[in-house]
């Protein structure tokens, strides 16, 4: 039995002699999308609308800033991040820092969603994890994918986001995949969204001064501050709620 009932899984349906493209190949598209993107269901709940900005404190300050007014200027940039990408501009990527627990990973999602809901491609990645799924292609005699097909990927995705770019403890390989990616992106000017727990100023501590050079081109600098860990918060809330 076809799955849409308008048009037969045809895509397209007759009114007189008229073929009108079925809705159900948008949401087609779509689910597309979001398989490529790597969004979990999880993520795909993580929407501008539902950023809560009543985590980031008015009375808490730093550089001359509270952490309310931090958010609103991160949000802001995310914000027009999106806009130019669907107006086919040039965008300048983002650098978004904060500690555990701020809310970068969500904010990174809600400008991917944005997108994948007007048909921009874009591929979400974990950056240890993506490391490891490469690691992992050299120990399988036949593997699903191999390097070349994961790094080609997010070389060129239209938008790349690189989700907890952090303290971790880089070895030089996985330093020069990441330069190496880095480096393509910004050669071929194709925009990347970095969540970390690191500043650019201390990036280069890990993953060199080629790396971070780039990533200073690349990307404008923005941070988001909290005095609690929101997931804590949330699931306390709940808790309570309960």
């Amino acid at each position: 039995m076809p799955a849409c009932s308008t048009c037969g899984d045809r895509g397209i349906y007759m009114v007189g002699e008229t073929a009108i493209p079925c809705p159900c190949m948008r949401q087609k598209a779509l689910s597309n999308r979001l398989k490529l993107a790597h969004l979990t269901g999880m993520m795909r709940q993580h929407t501008f609308d539902r950023f809560e900005f009543k985590y980031y404190s008015r009375q808490r300050m730093e550089n001359s800033r509270s952490y309310y007014e931090t958010a609103r200027l991160t949000f802001g940039a995310a914000k027009e991040f999106v806009e130019r990408v669907l107006a086919g501009r040039a965008a300048d990527g983002l650098y978004i820092t904060g500690s555990v627990g701020t809310g970068k990973t969500f904010l990174a999602c809600c400008i991917a969603n944005r997108l994948l809901e007007e048909g921009v491609e874009v591929l979400f990645l974990v950056v240890p994890d993506f490391l490891d799924r490469i690691r992992a292609t050299y120990d399988l005699q036949r593997p699903e994918y191999t390097e070349v097909d994961l790094t080609d990927a997010a070389k060129a995705a239209p938008v790349l986001i690189l989700d907890d770019l952090g303290a971790h403890h880089y070895t030089e390989w996985a330093r020069q995949k990441i330069y190496s990616l880095v480096n393509h992106r910004l050669n071929h000017q194709l925009p990347v969204v970095v969540t970390t727990n690191i500043s650019l100023e201390d990036l280069g501590e890990y993953l060199g001064k080629r790396t971070t050079s780039r990533l200073f081109q690349m990307c404008r600098p923005c941070r988001l501050l909290t005095e609690v860990d929101i997931r804590i918060a949330r699931r306390l809330r709940k808790e309570t709620a309960t």
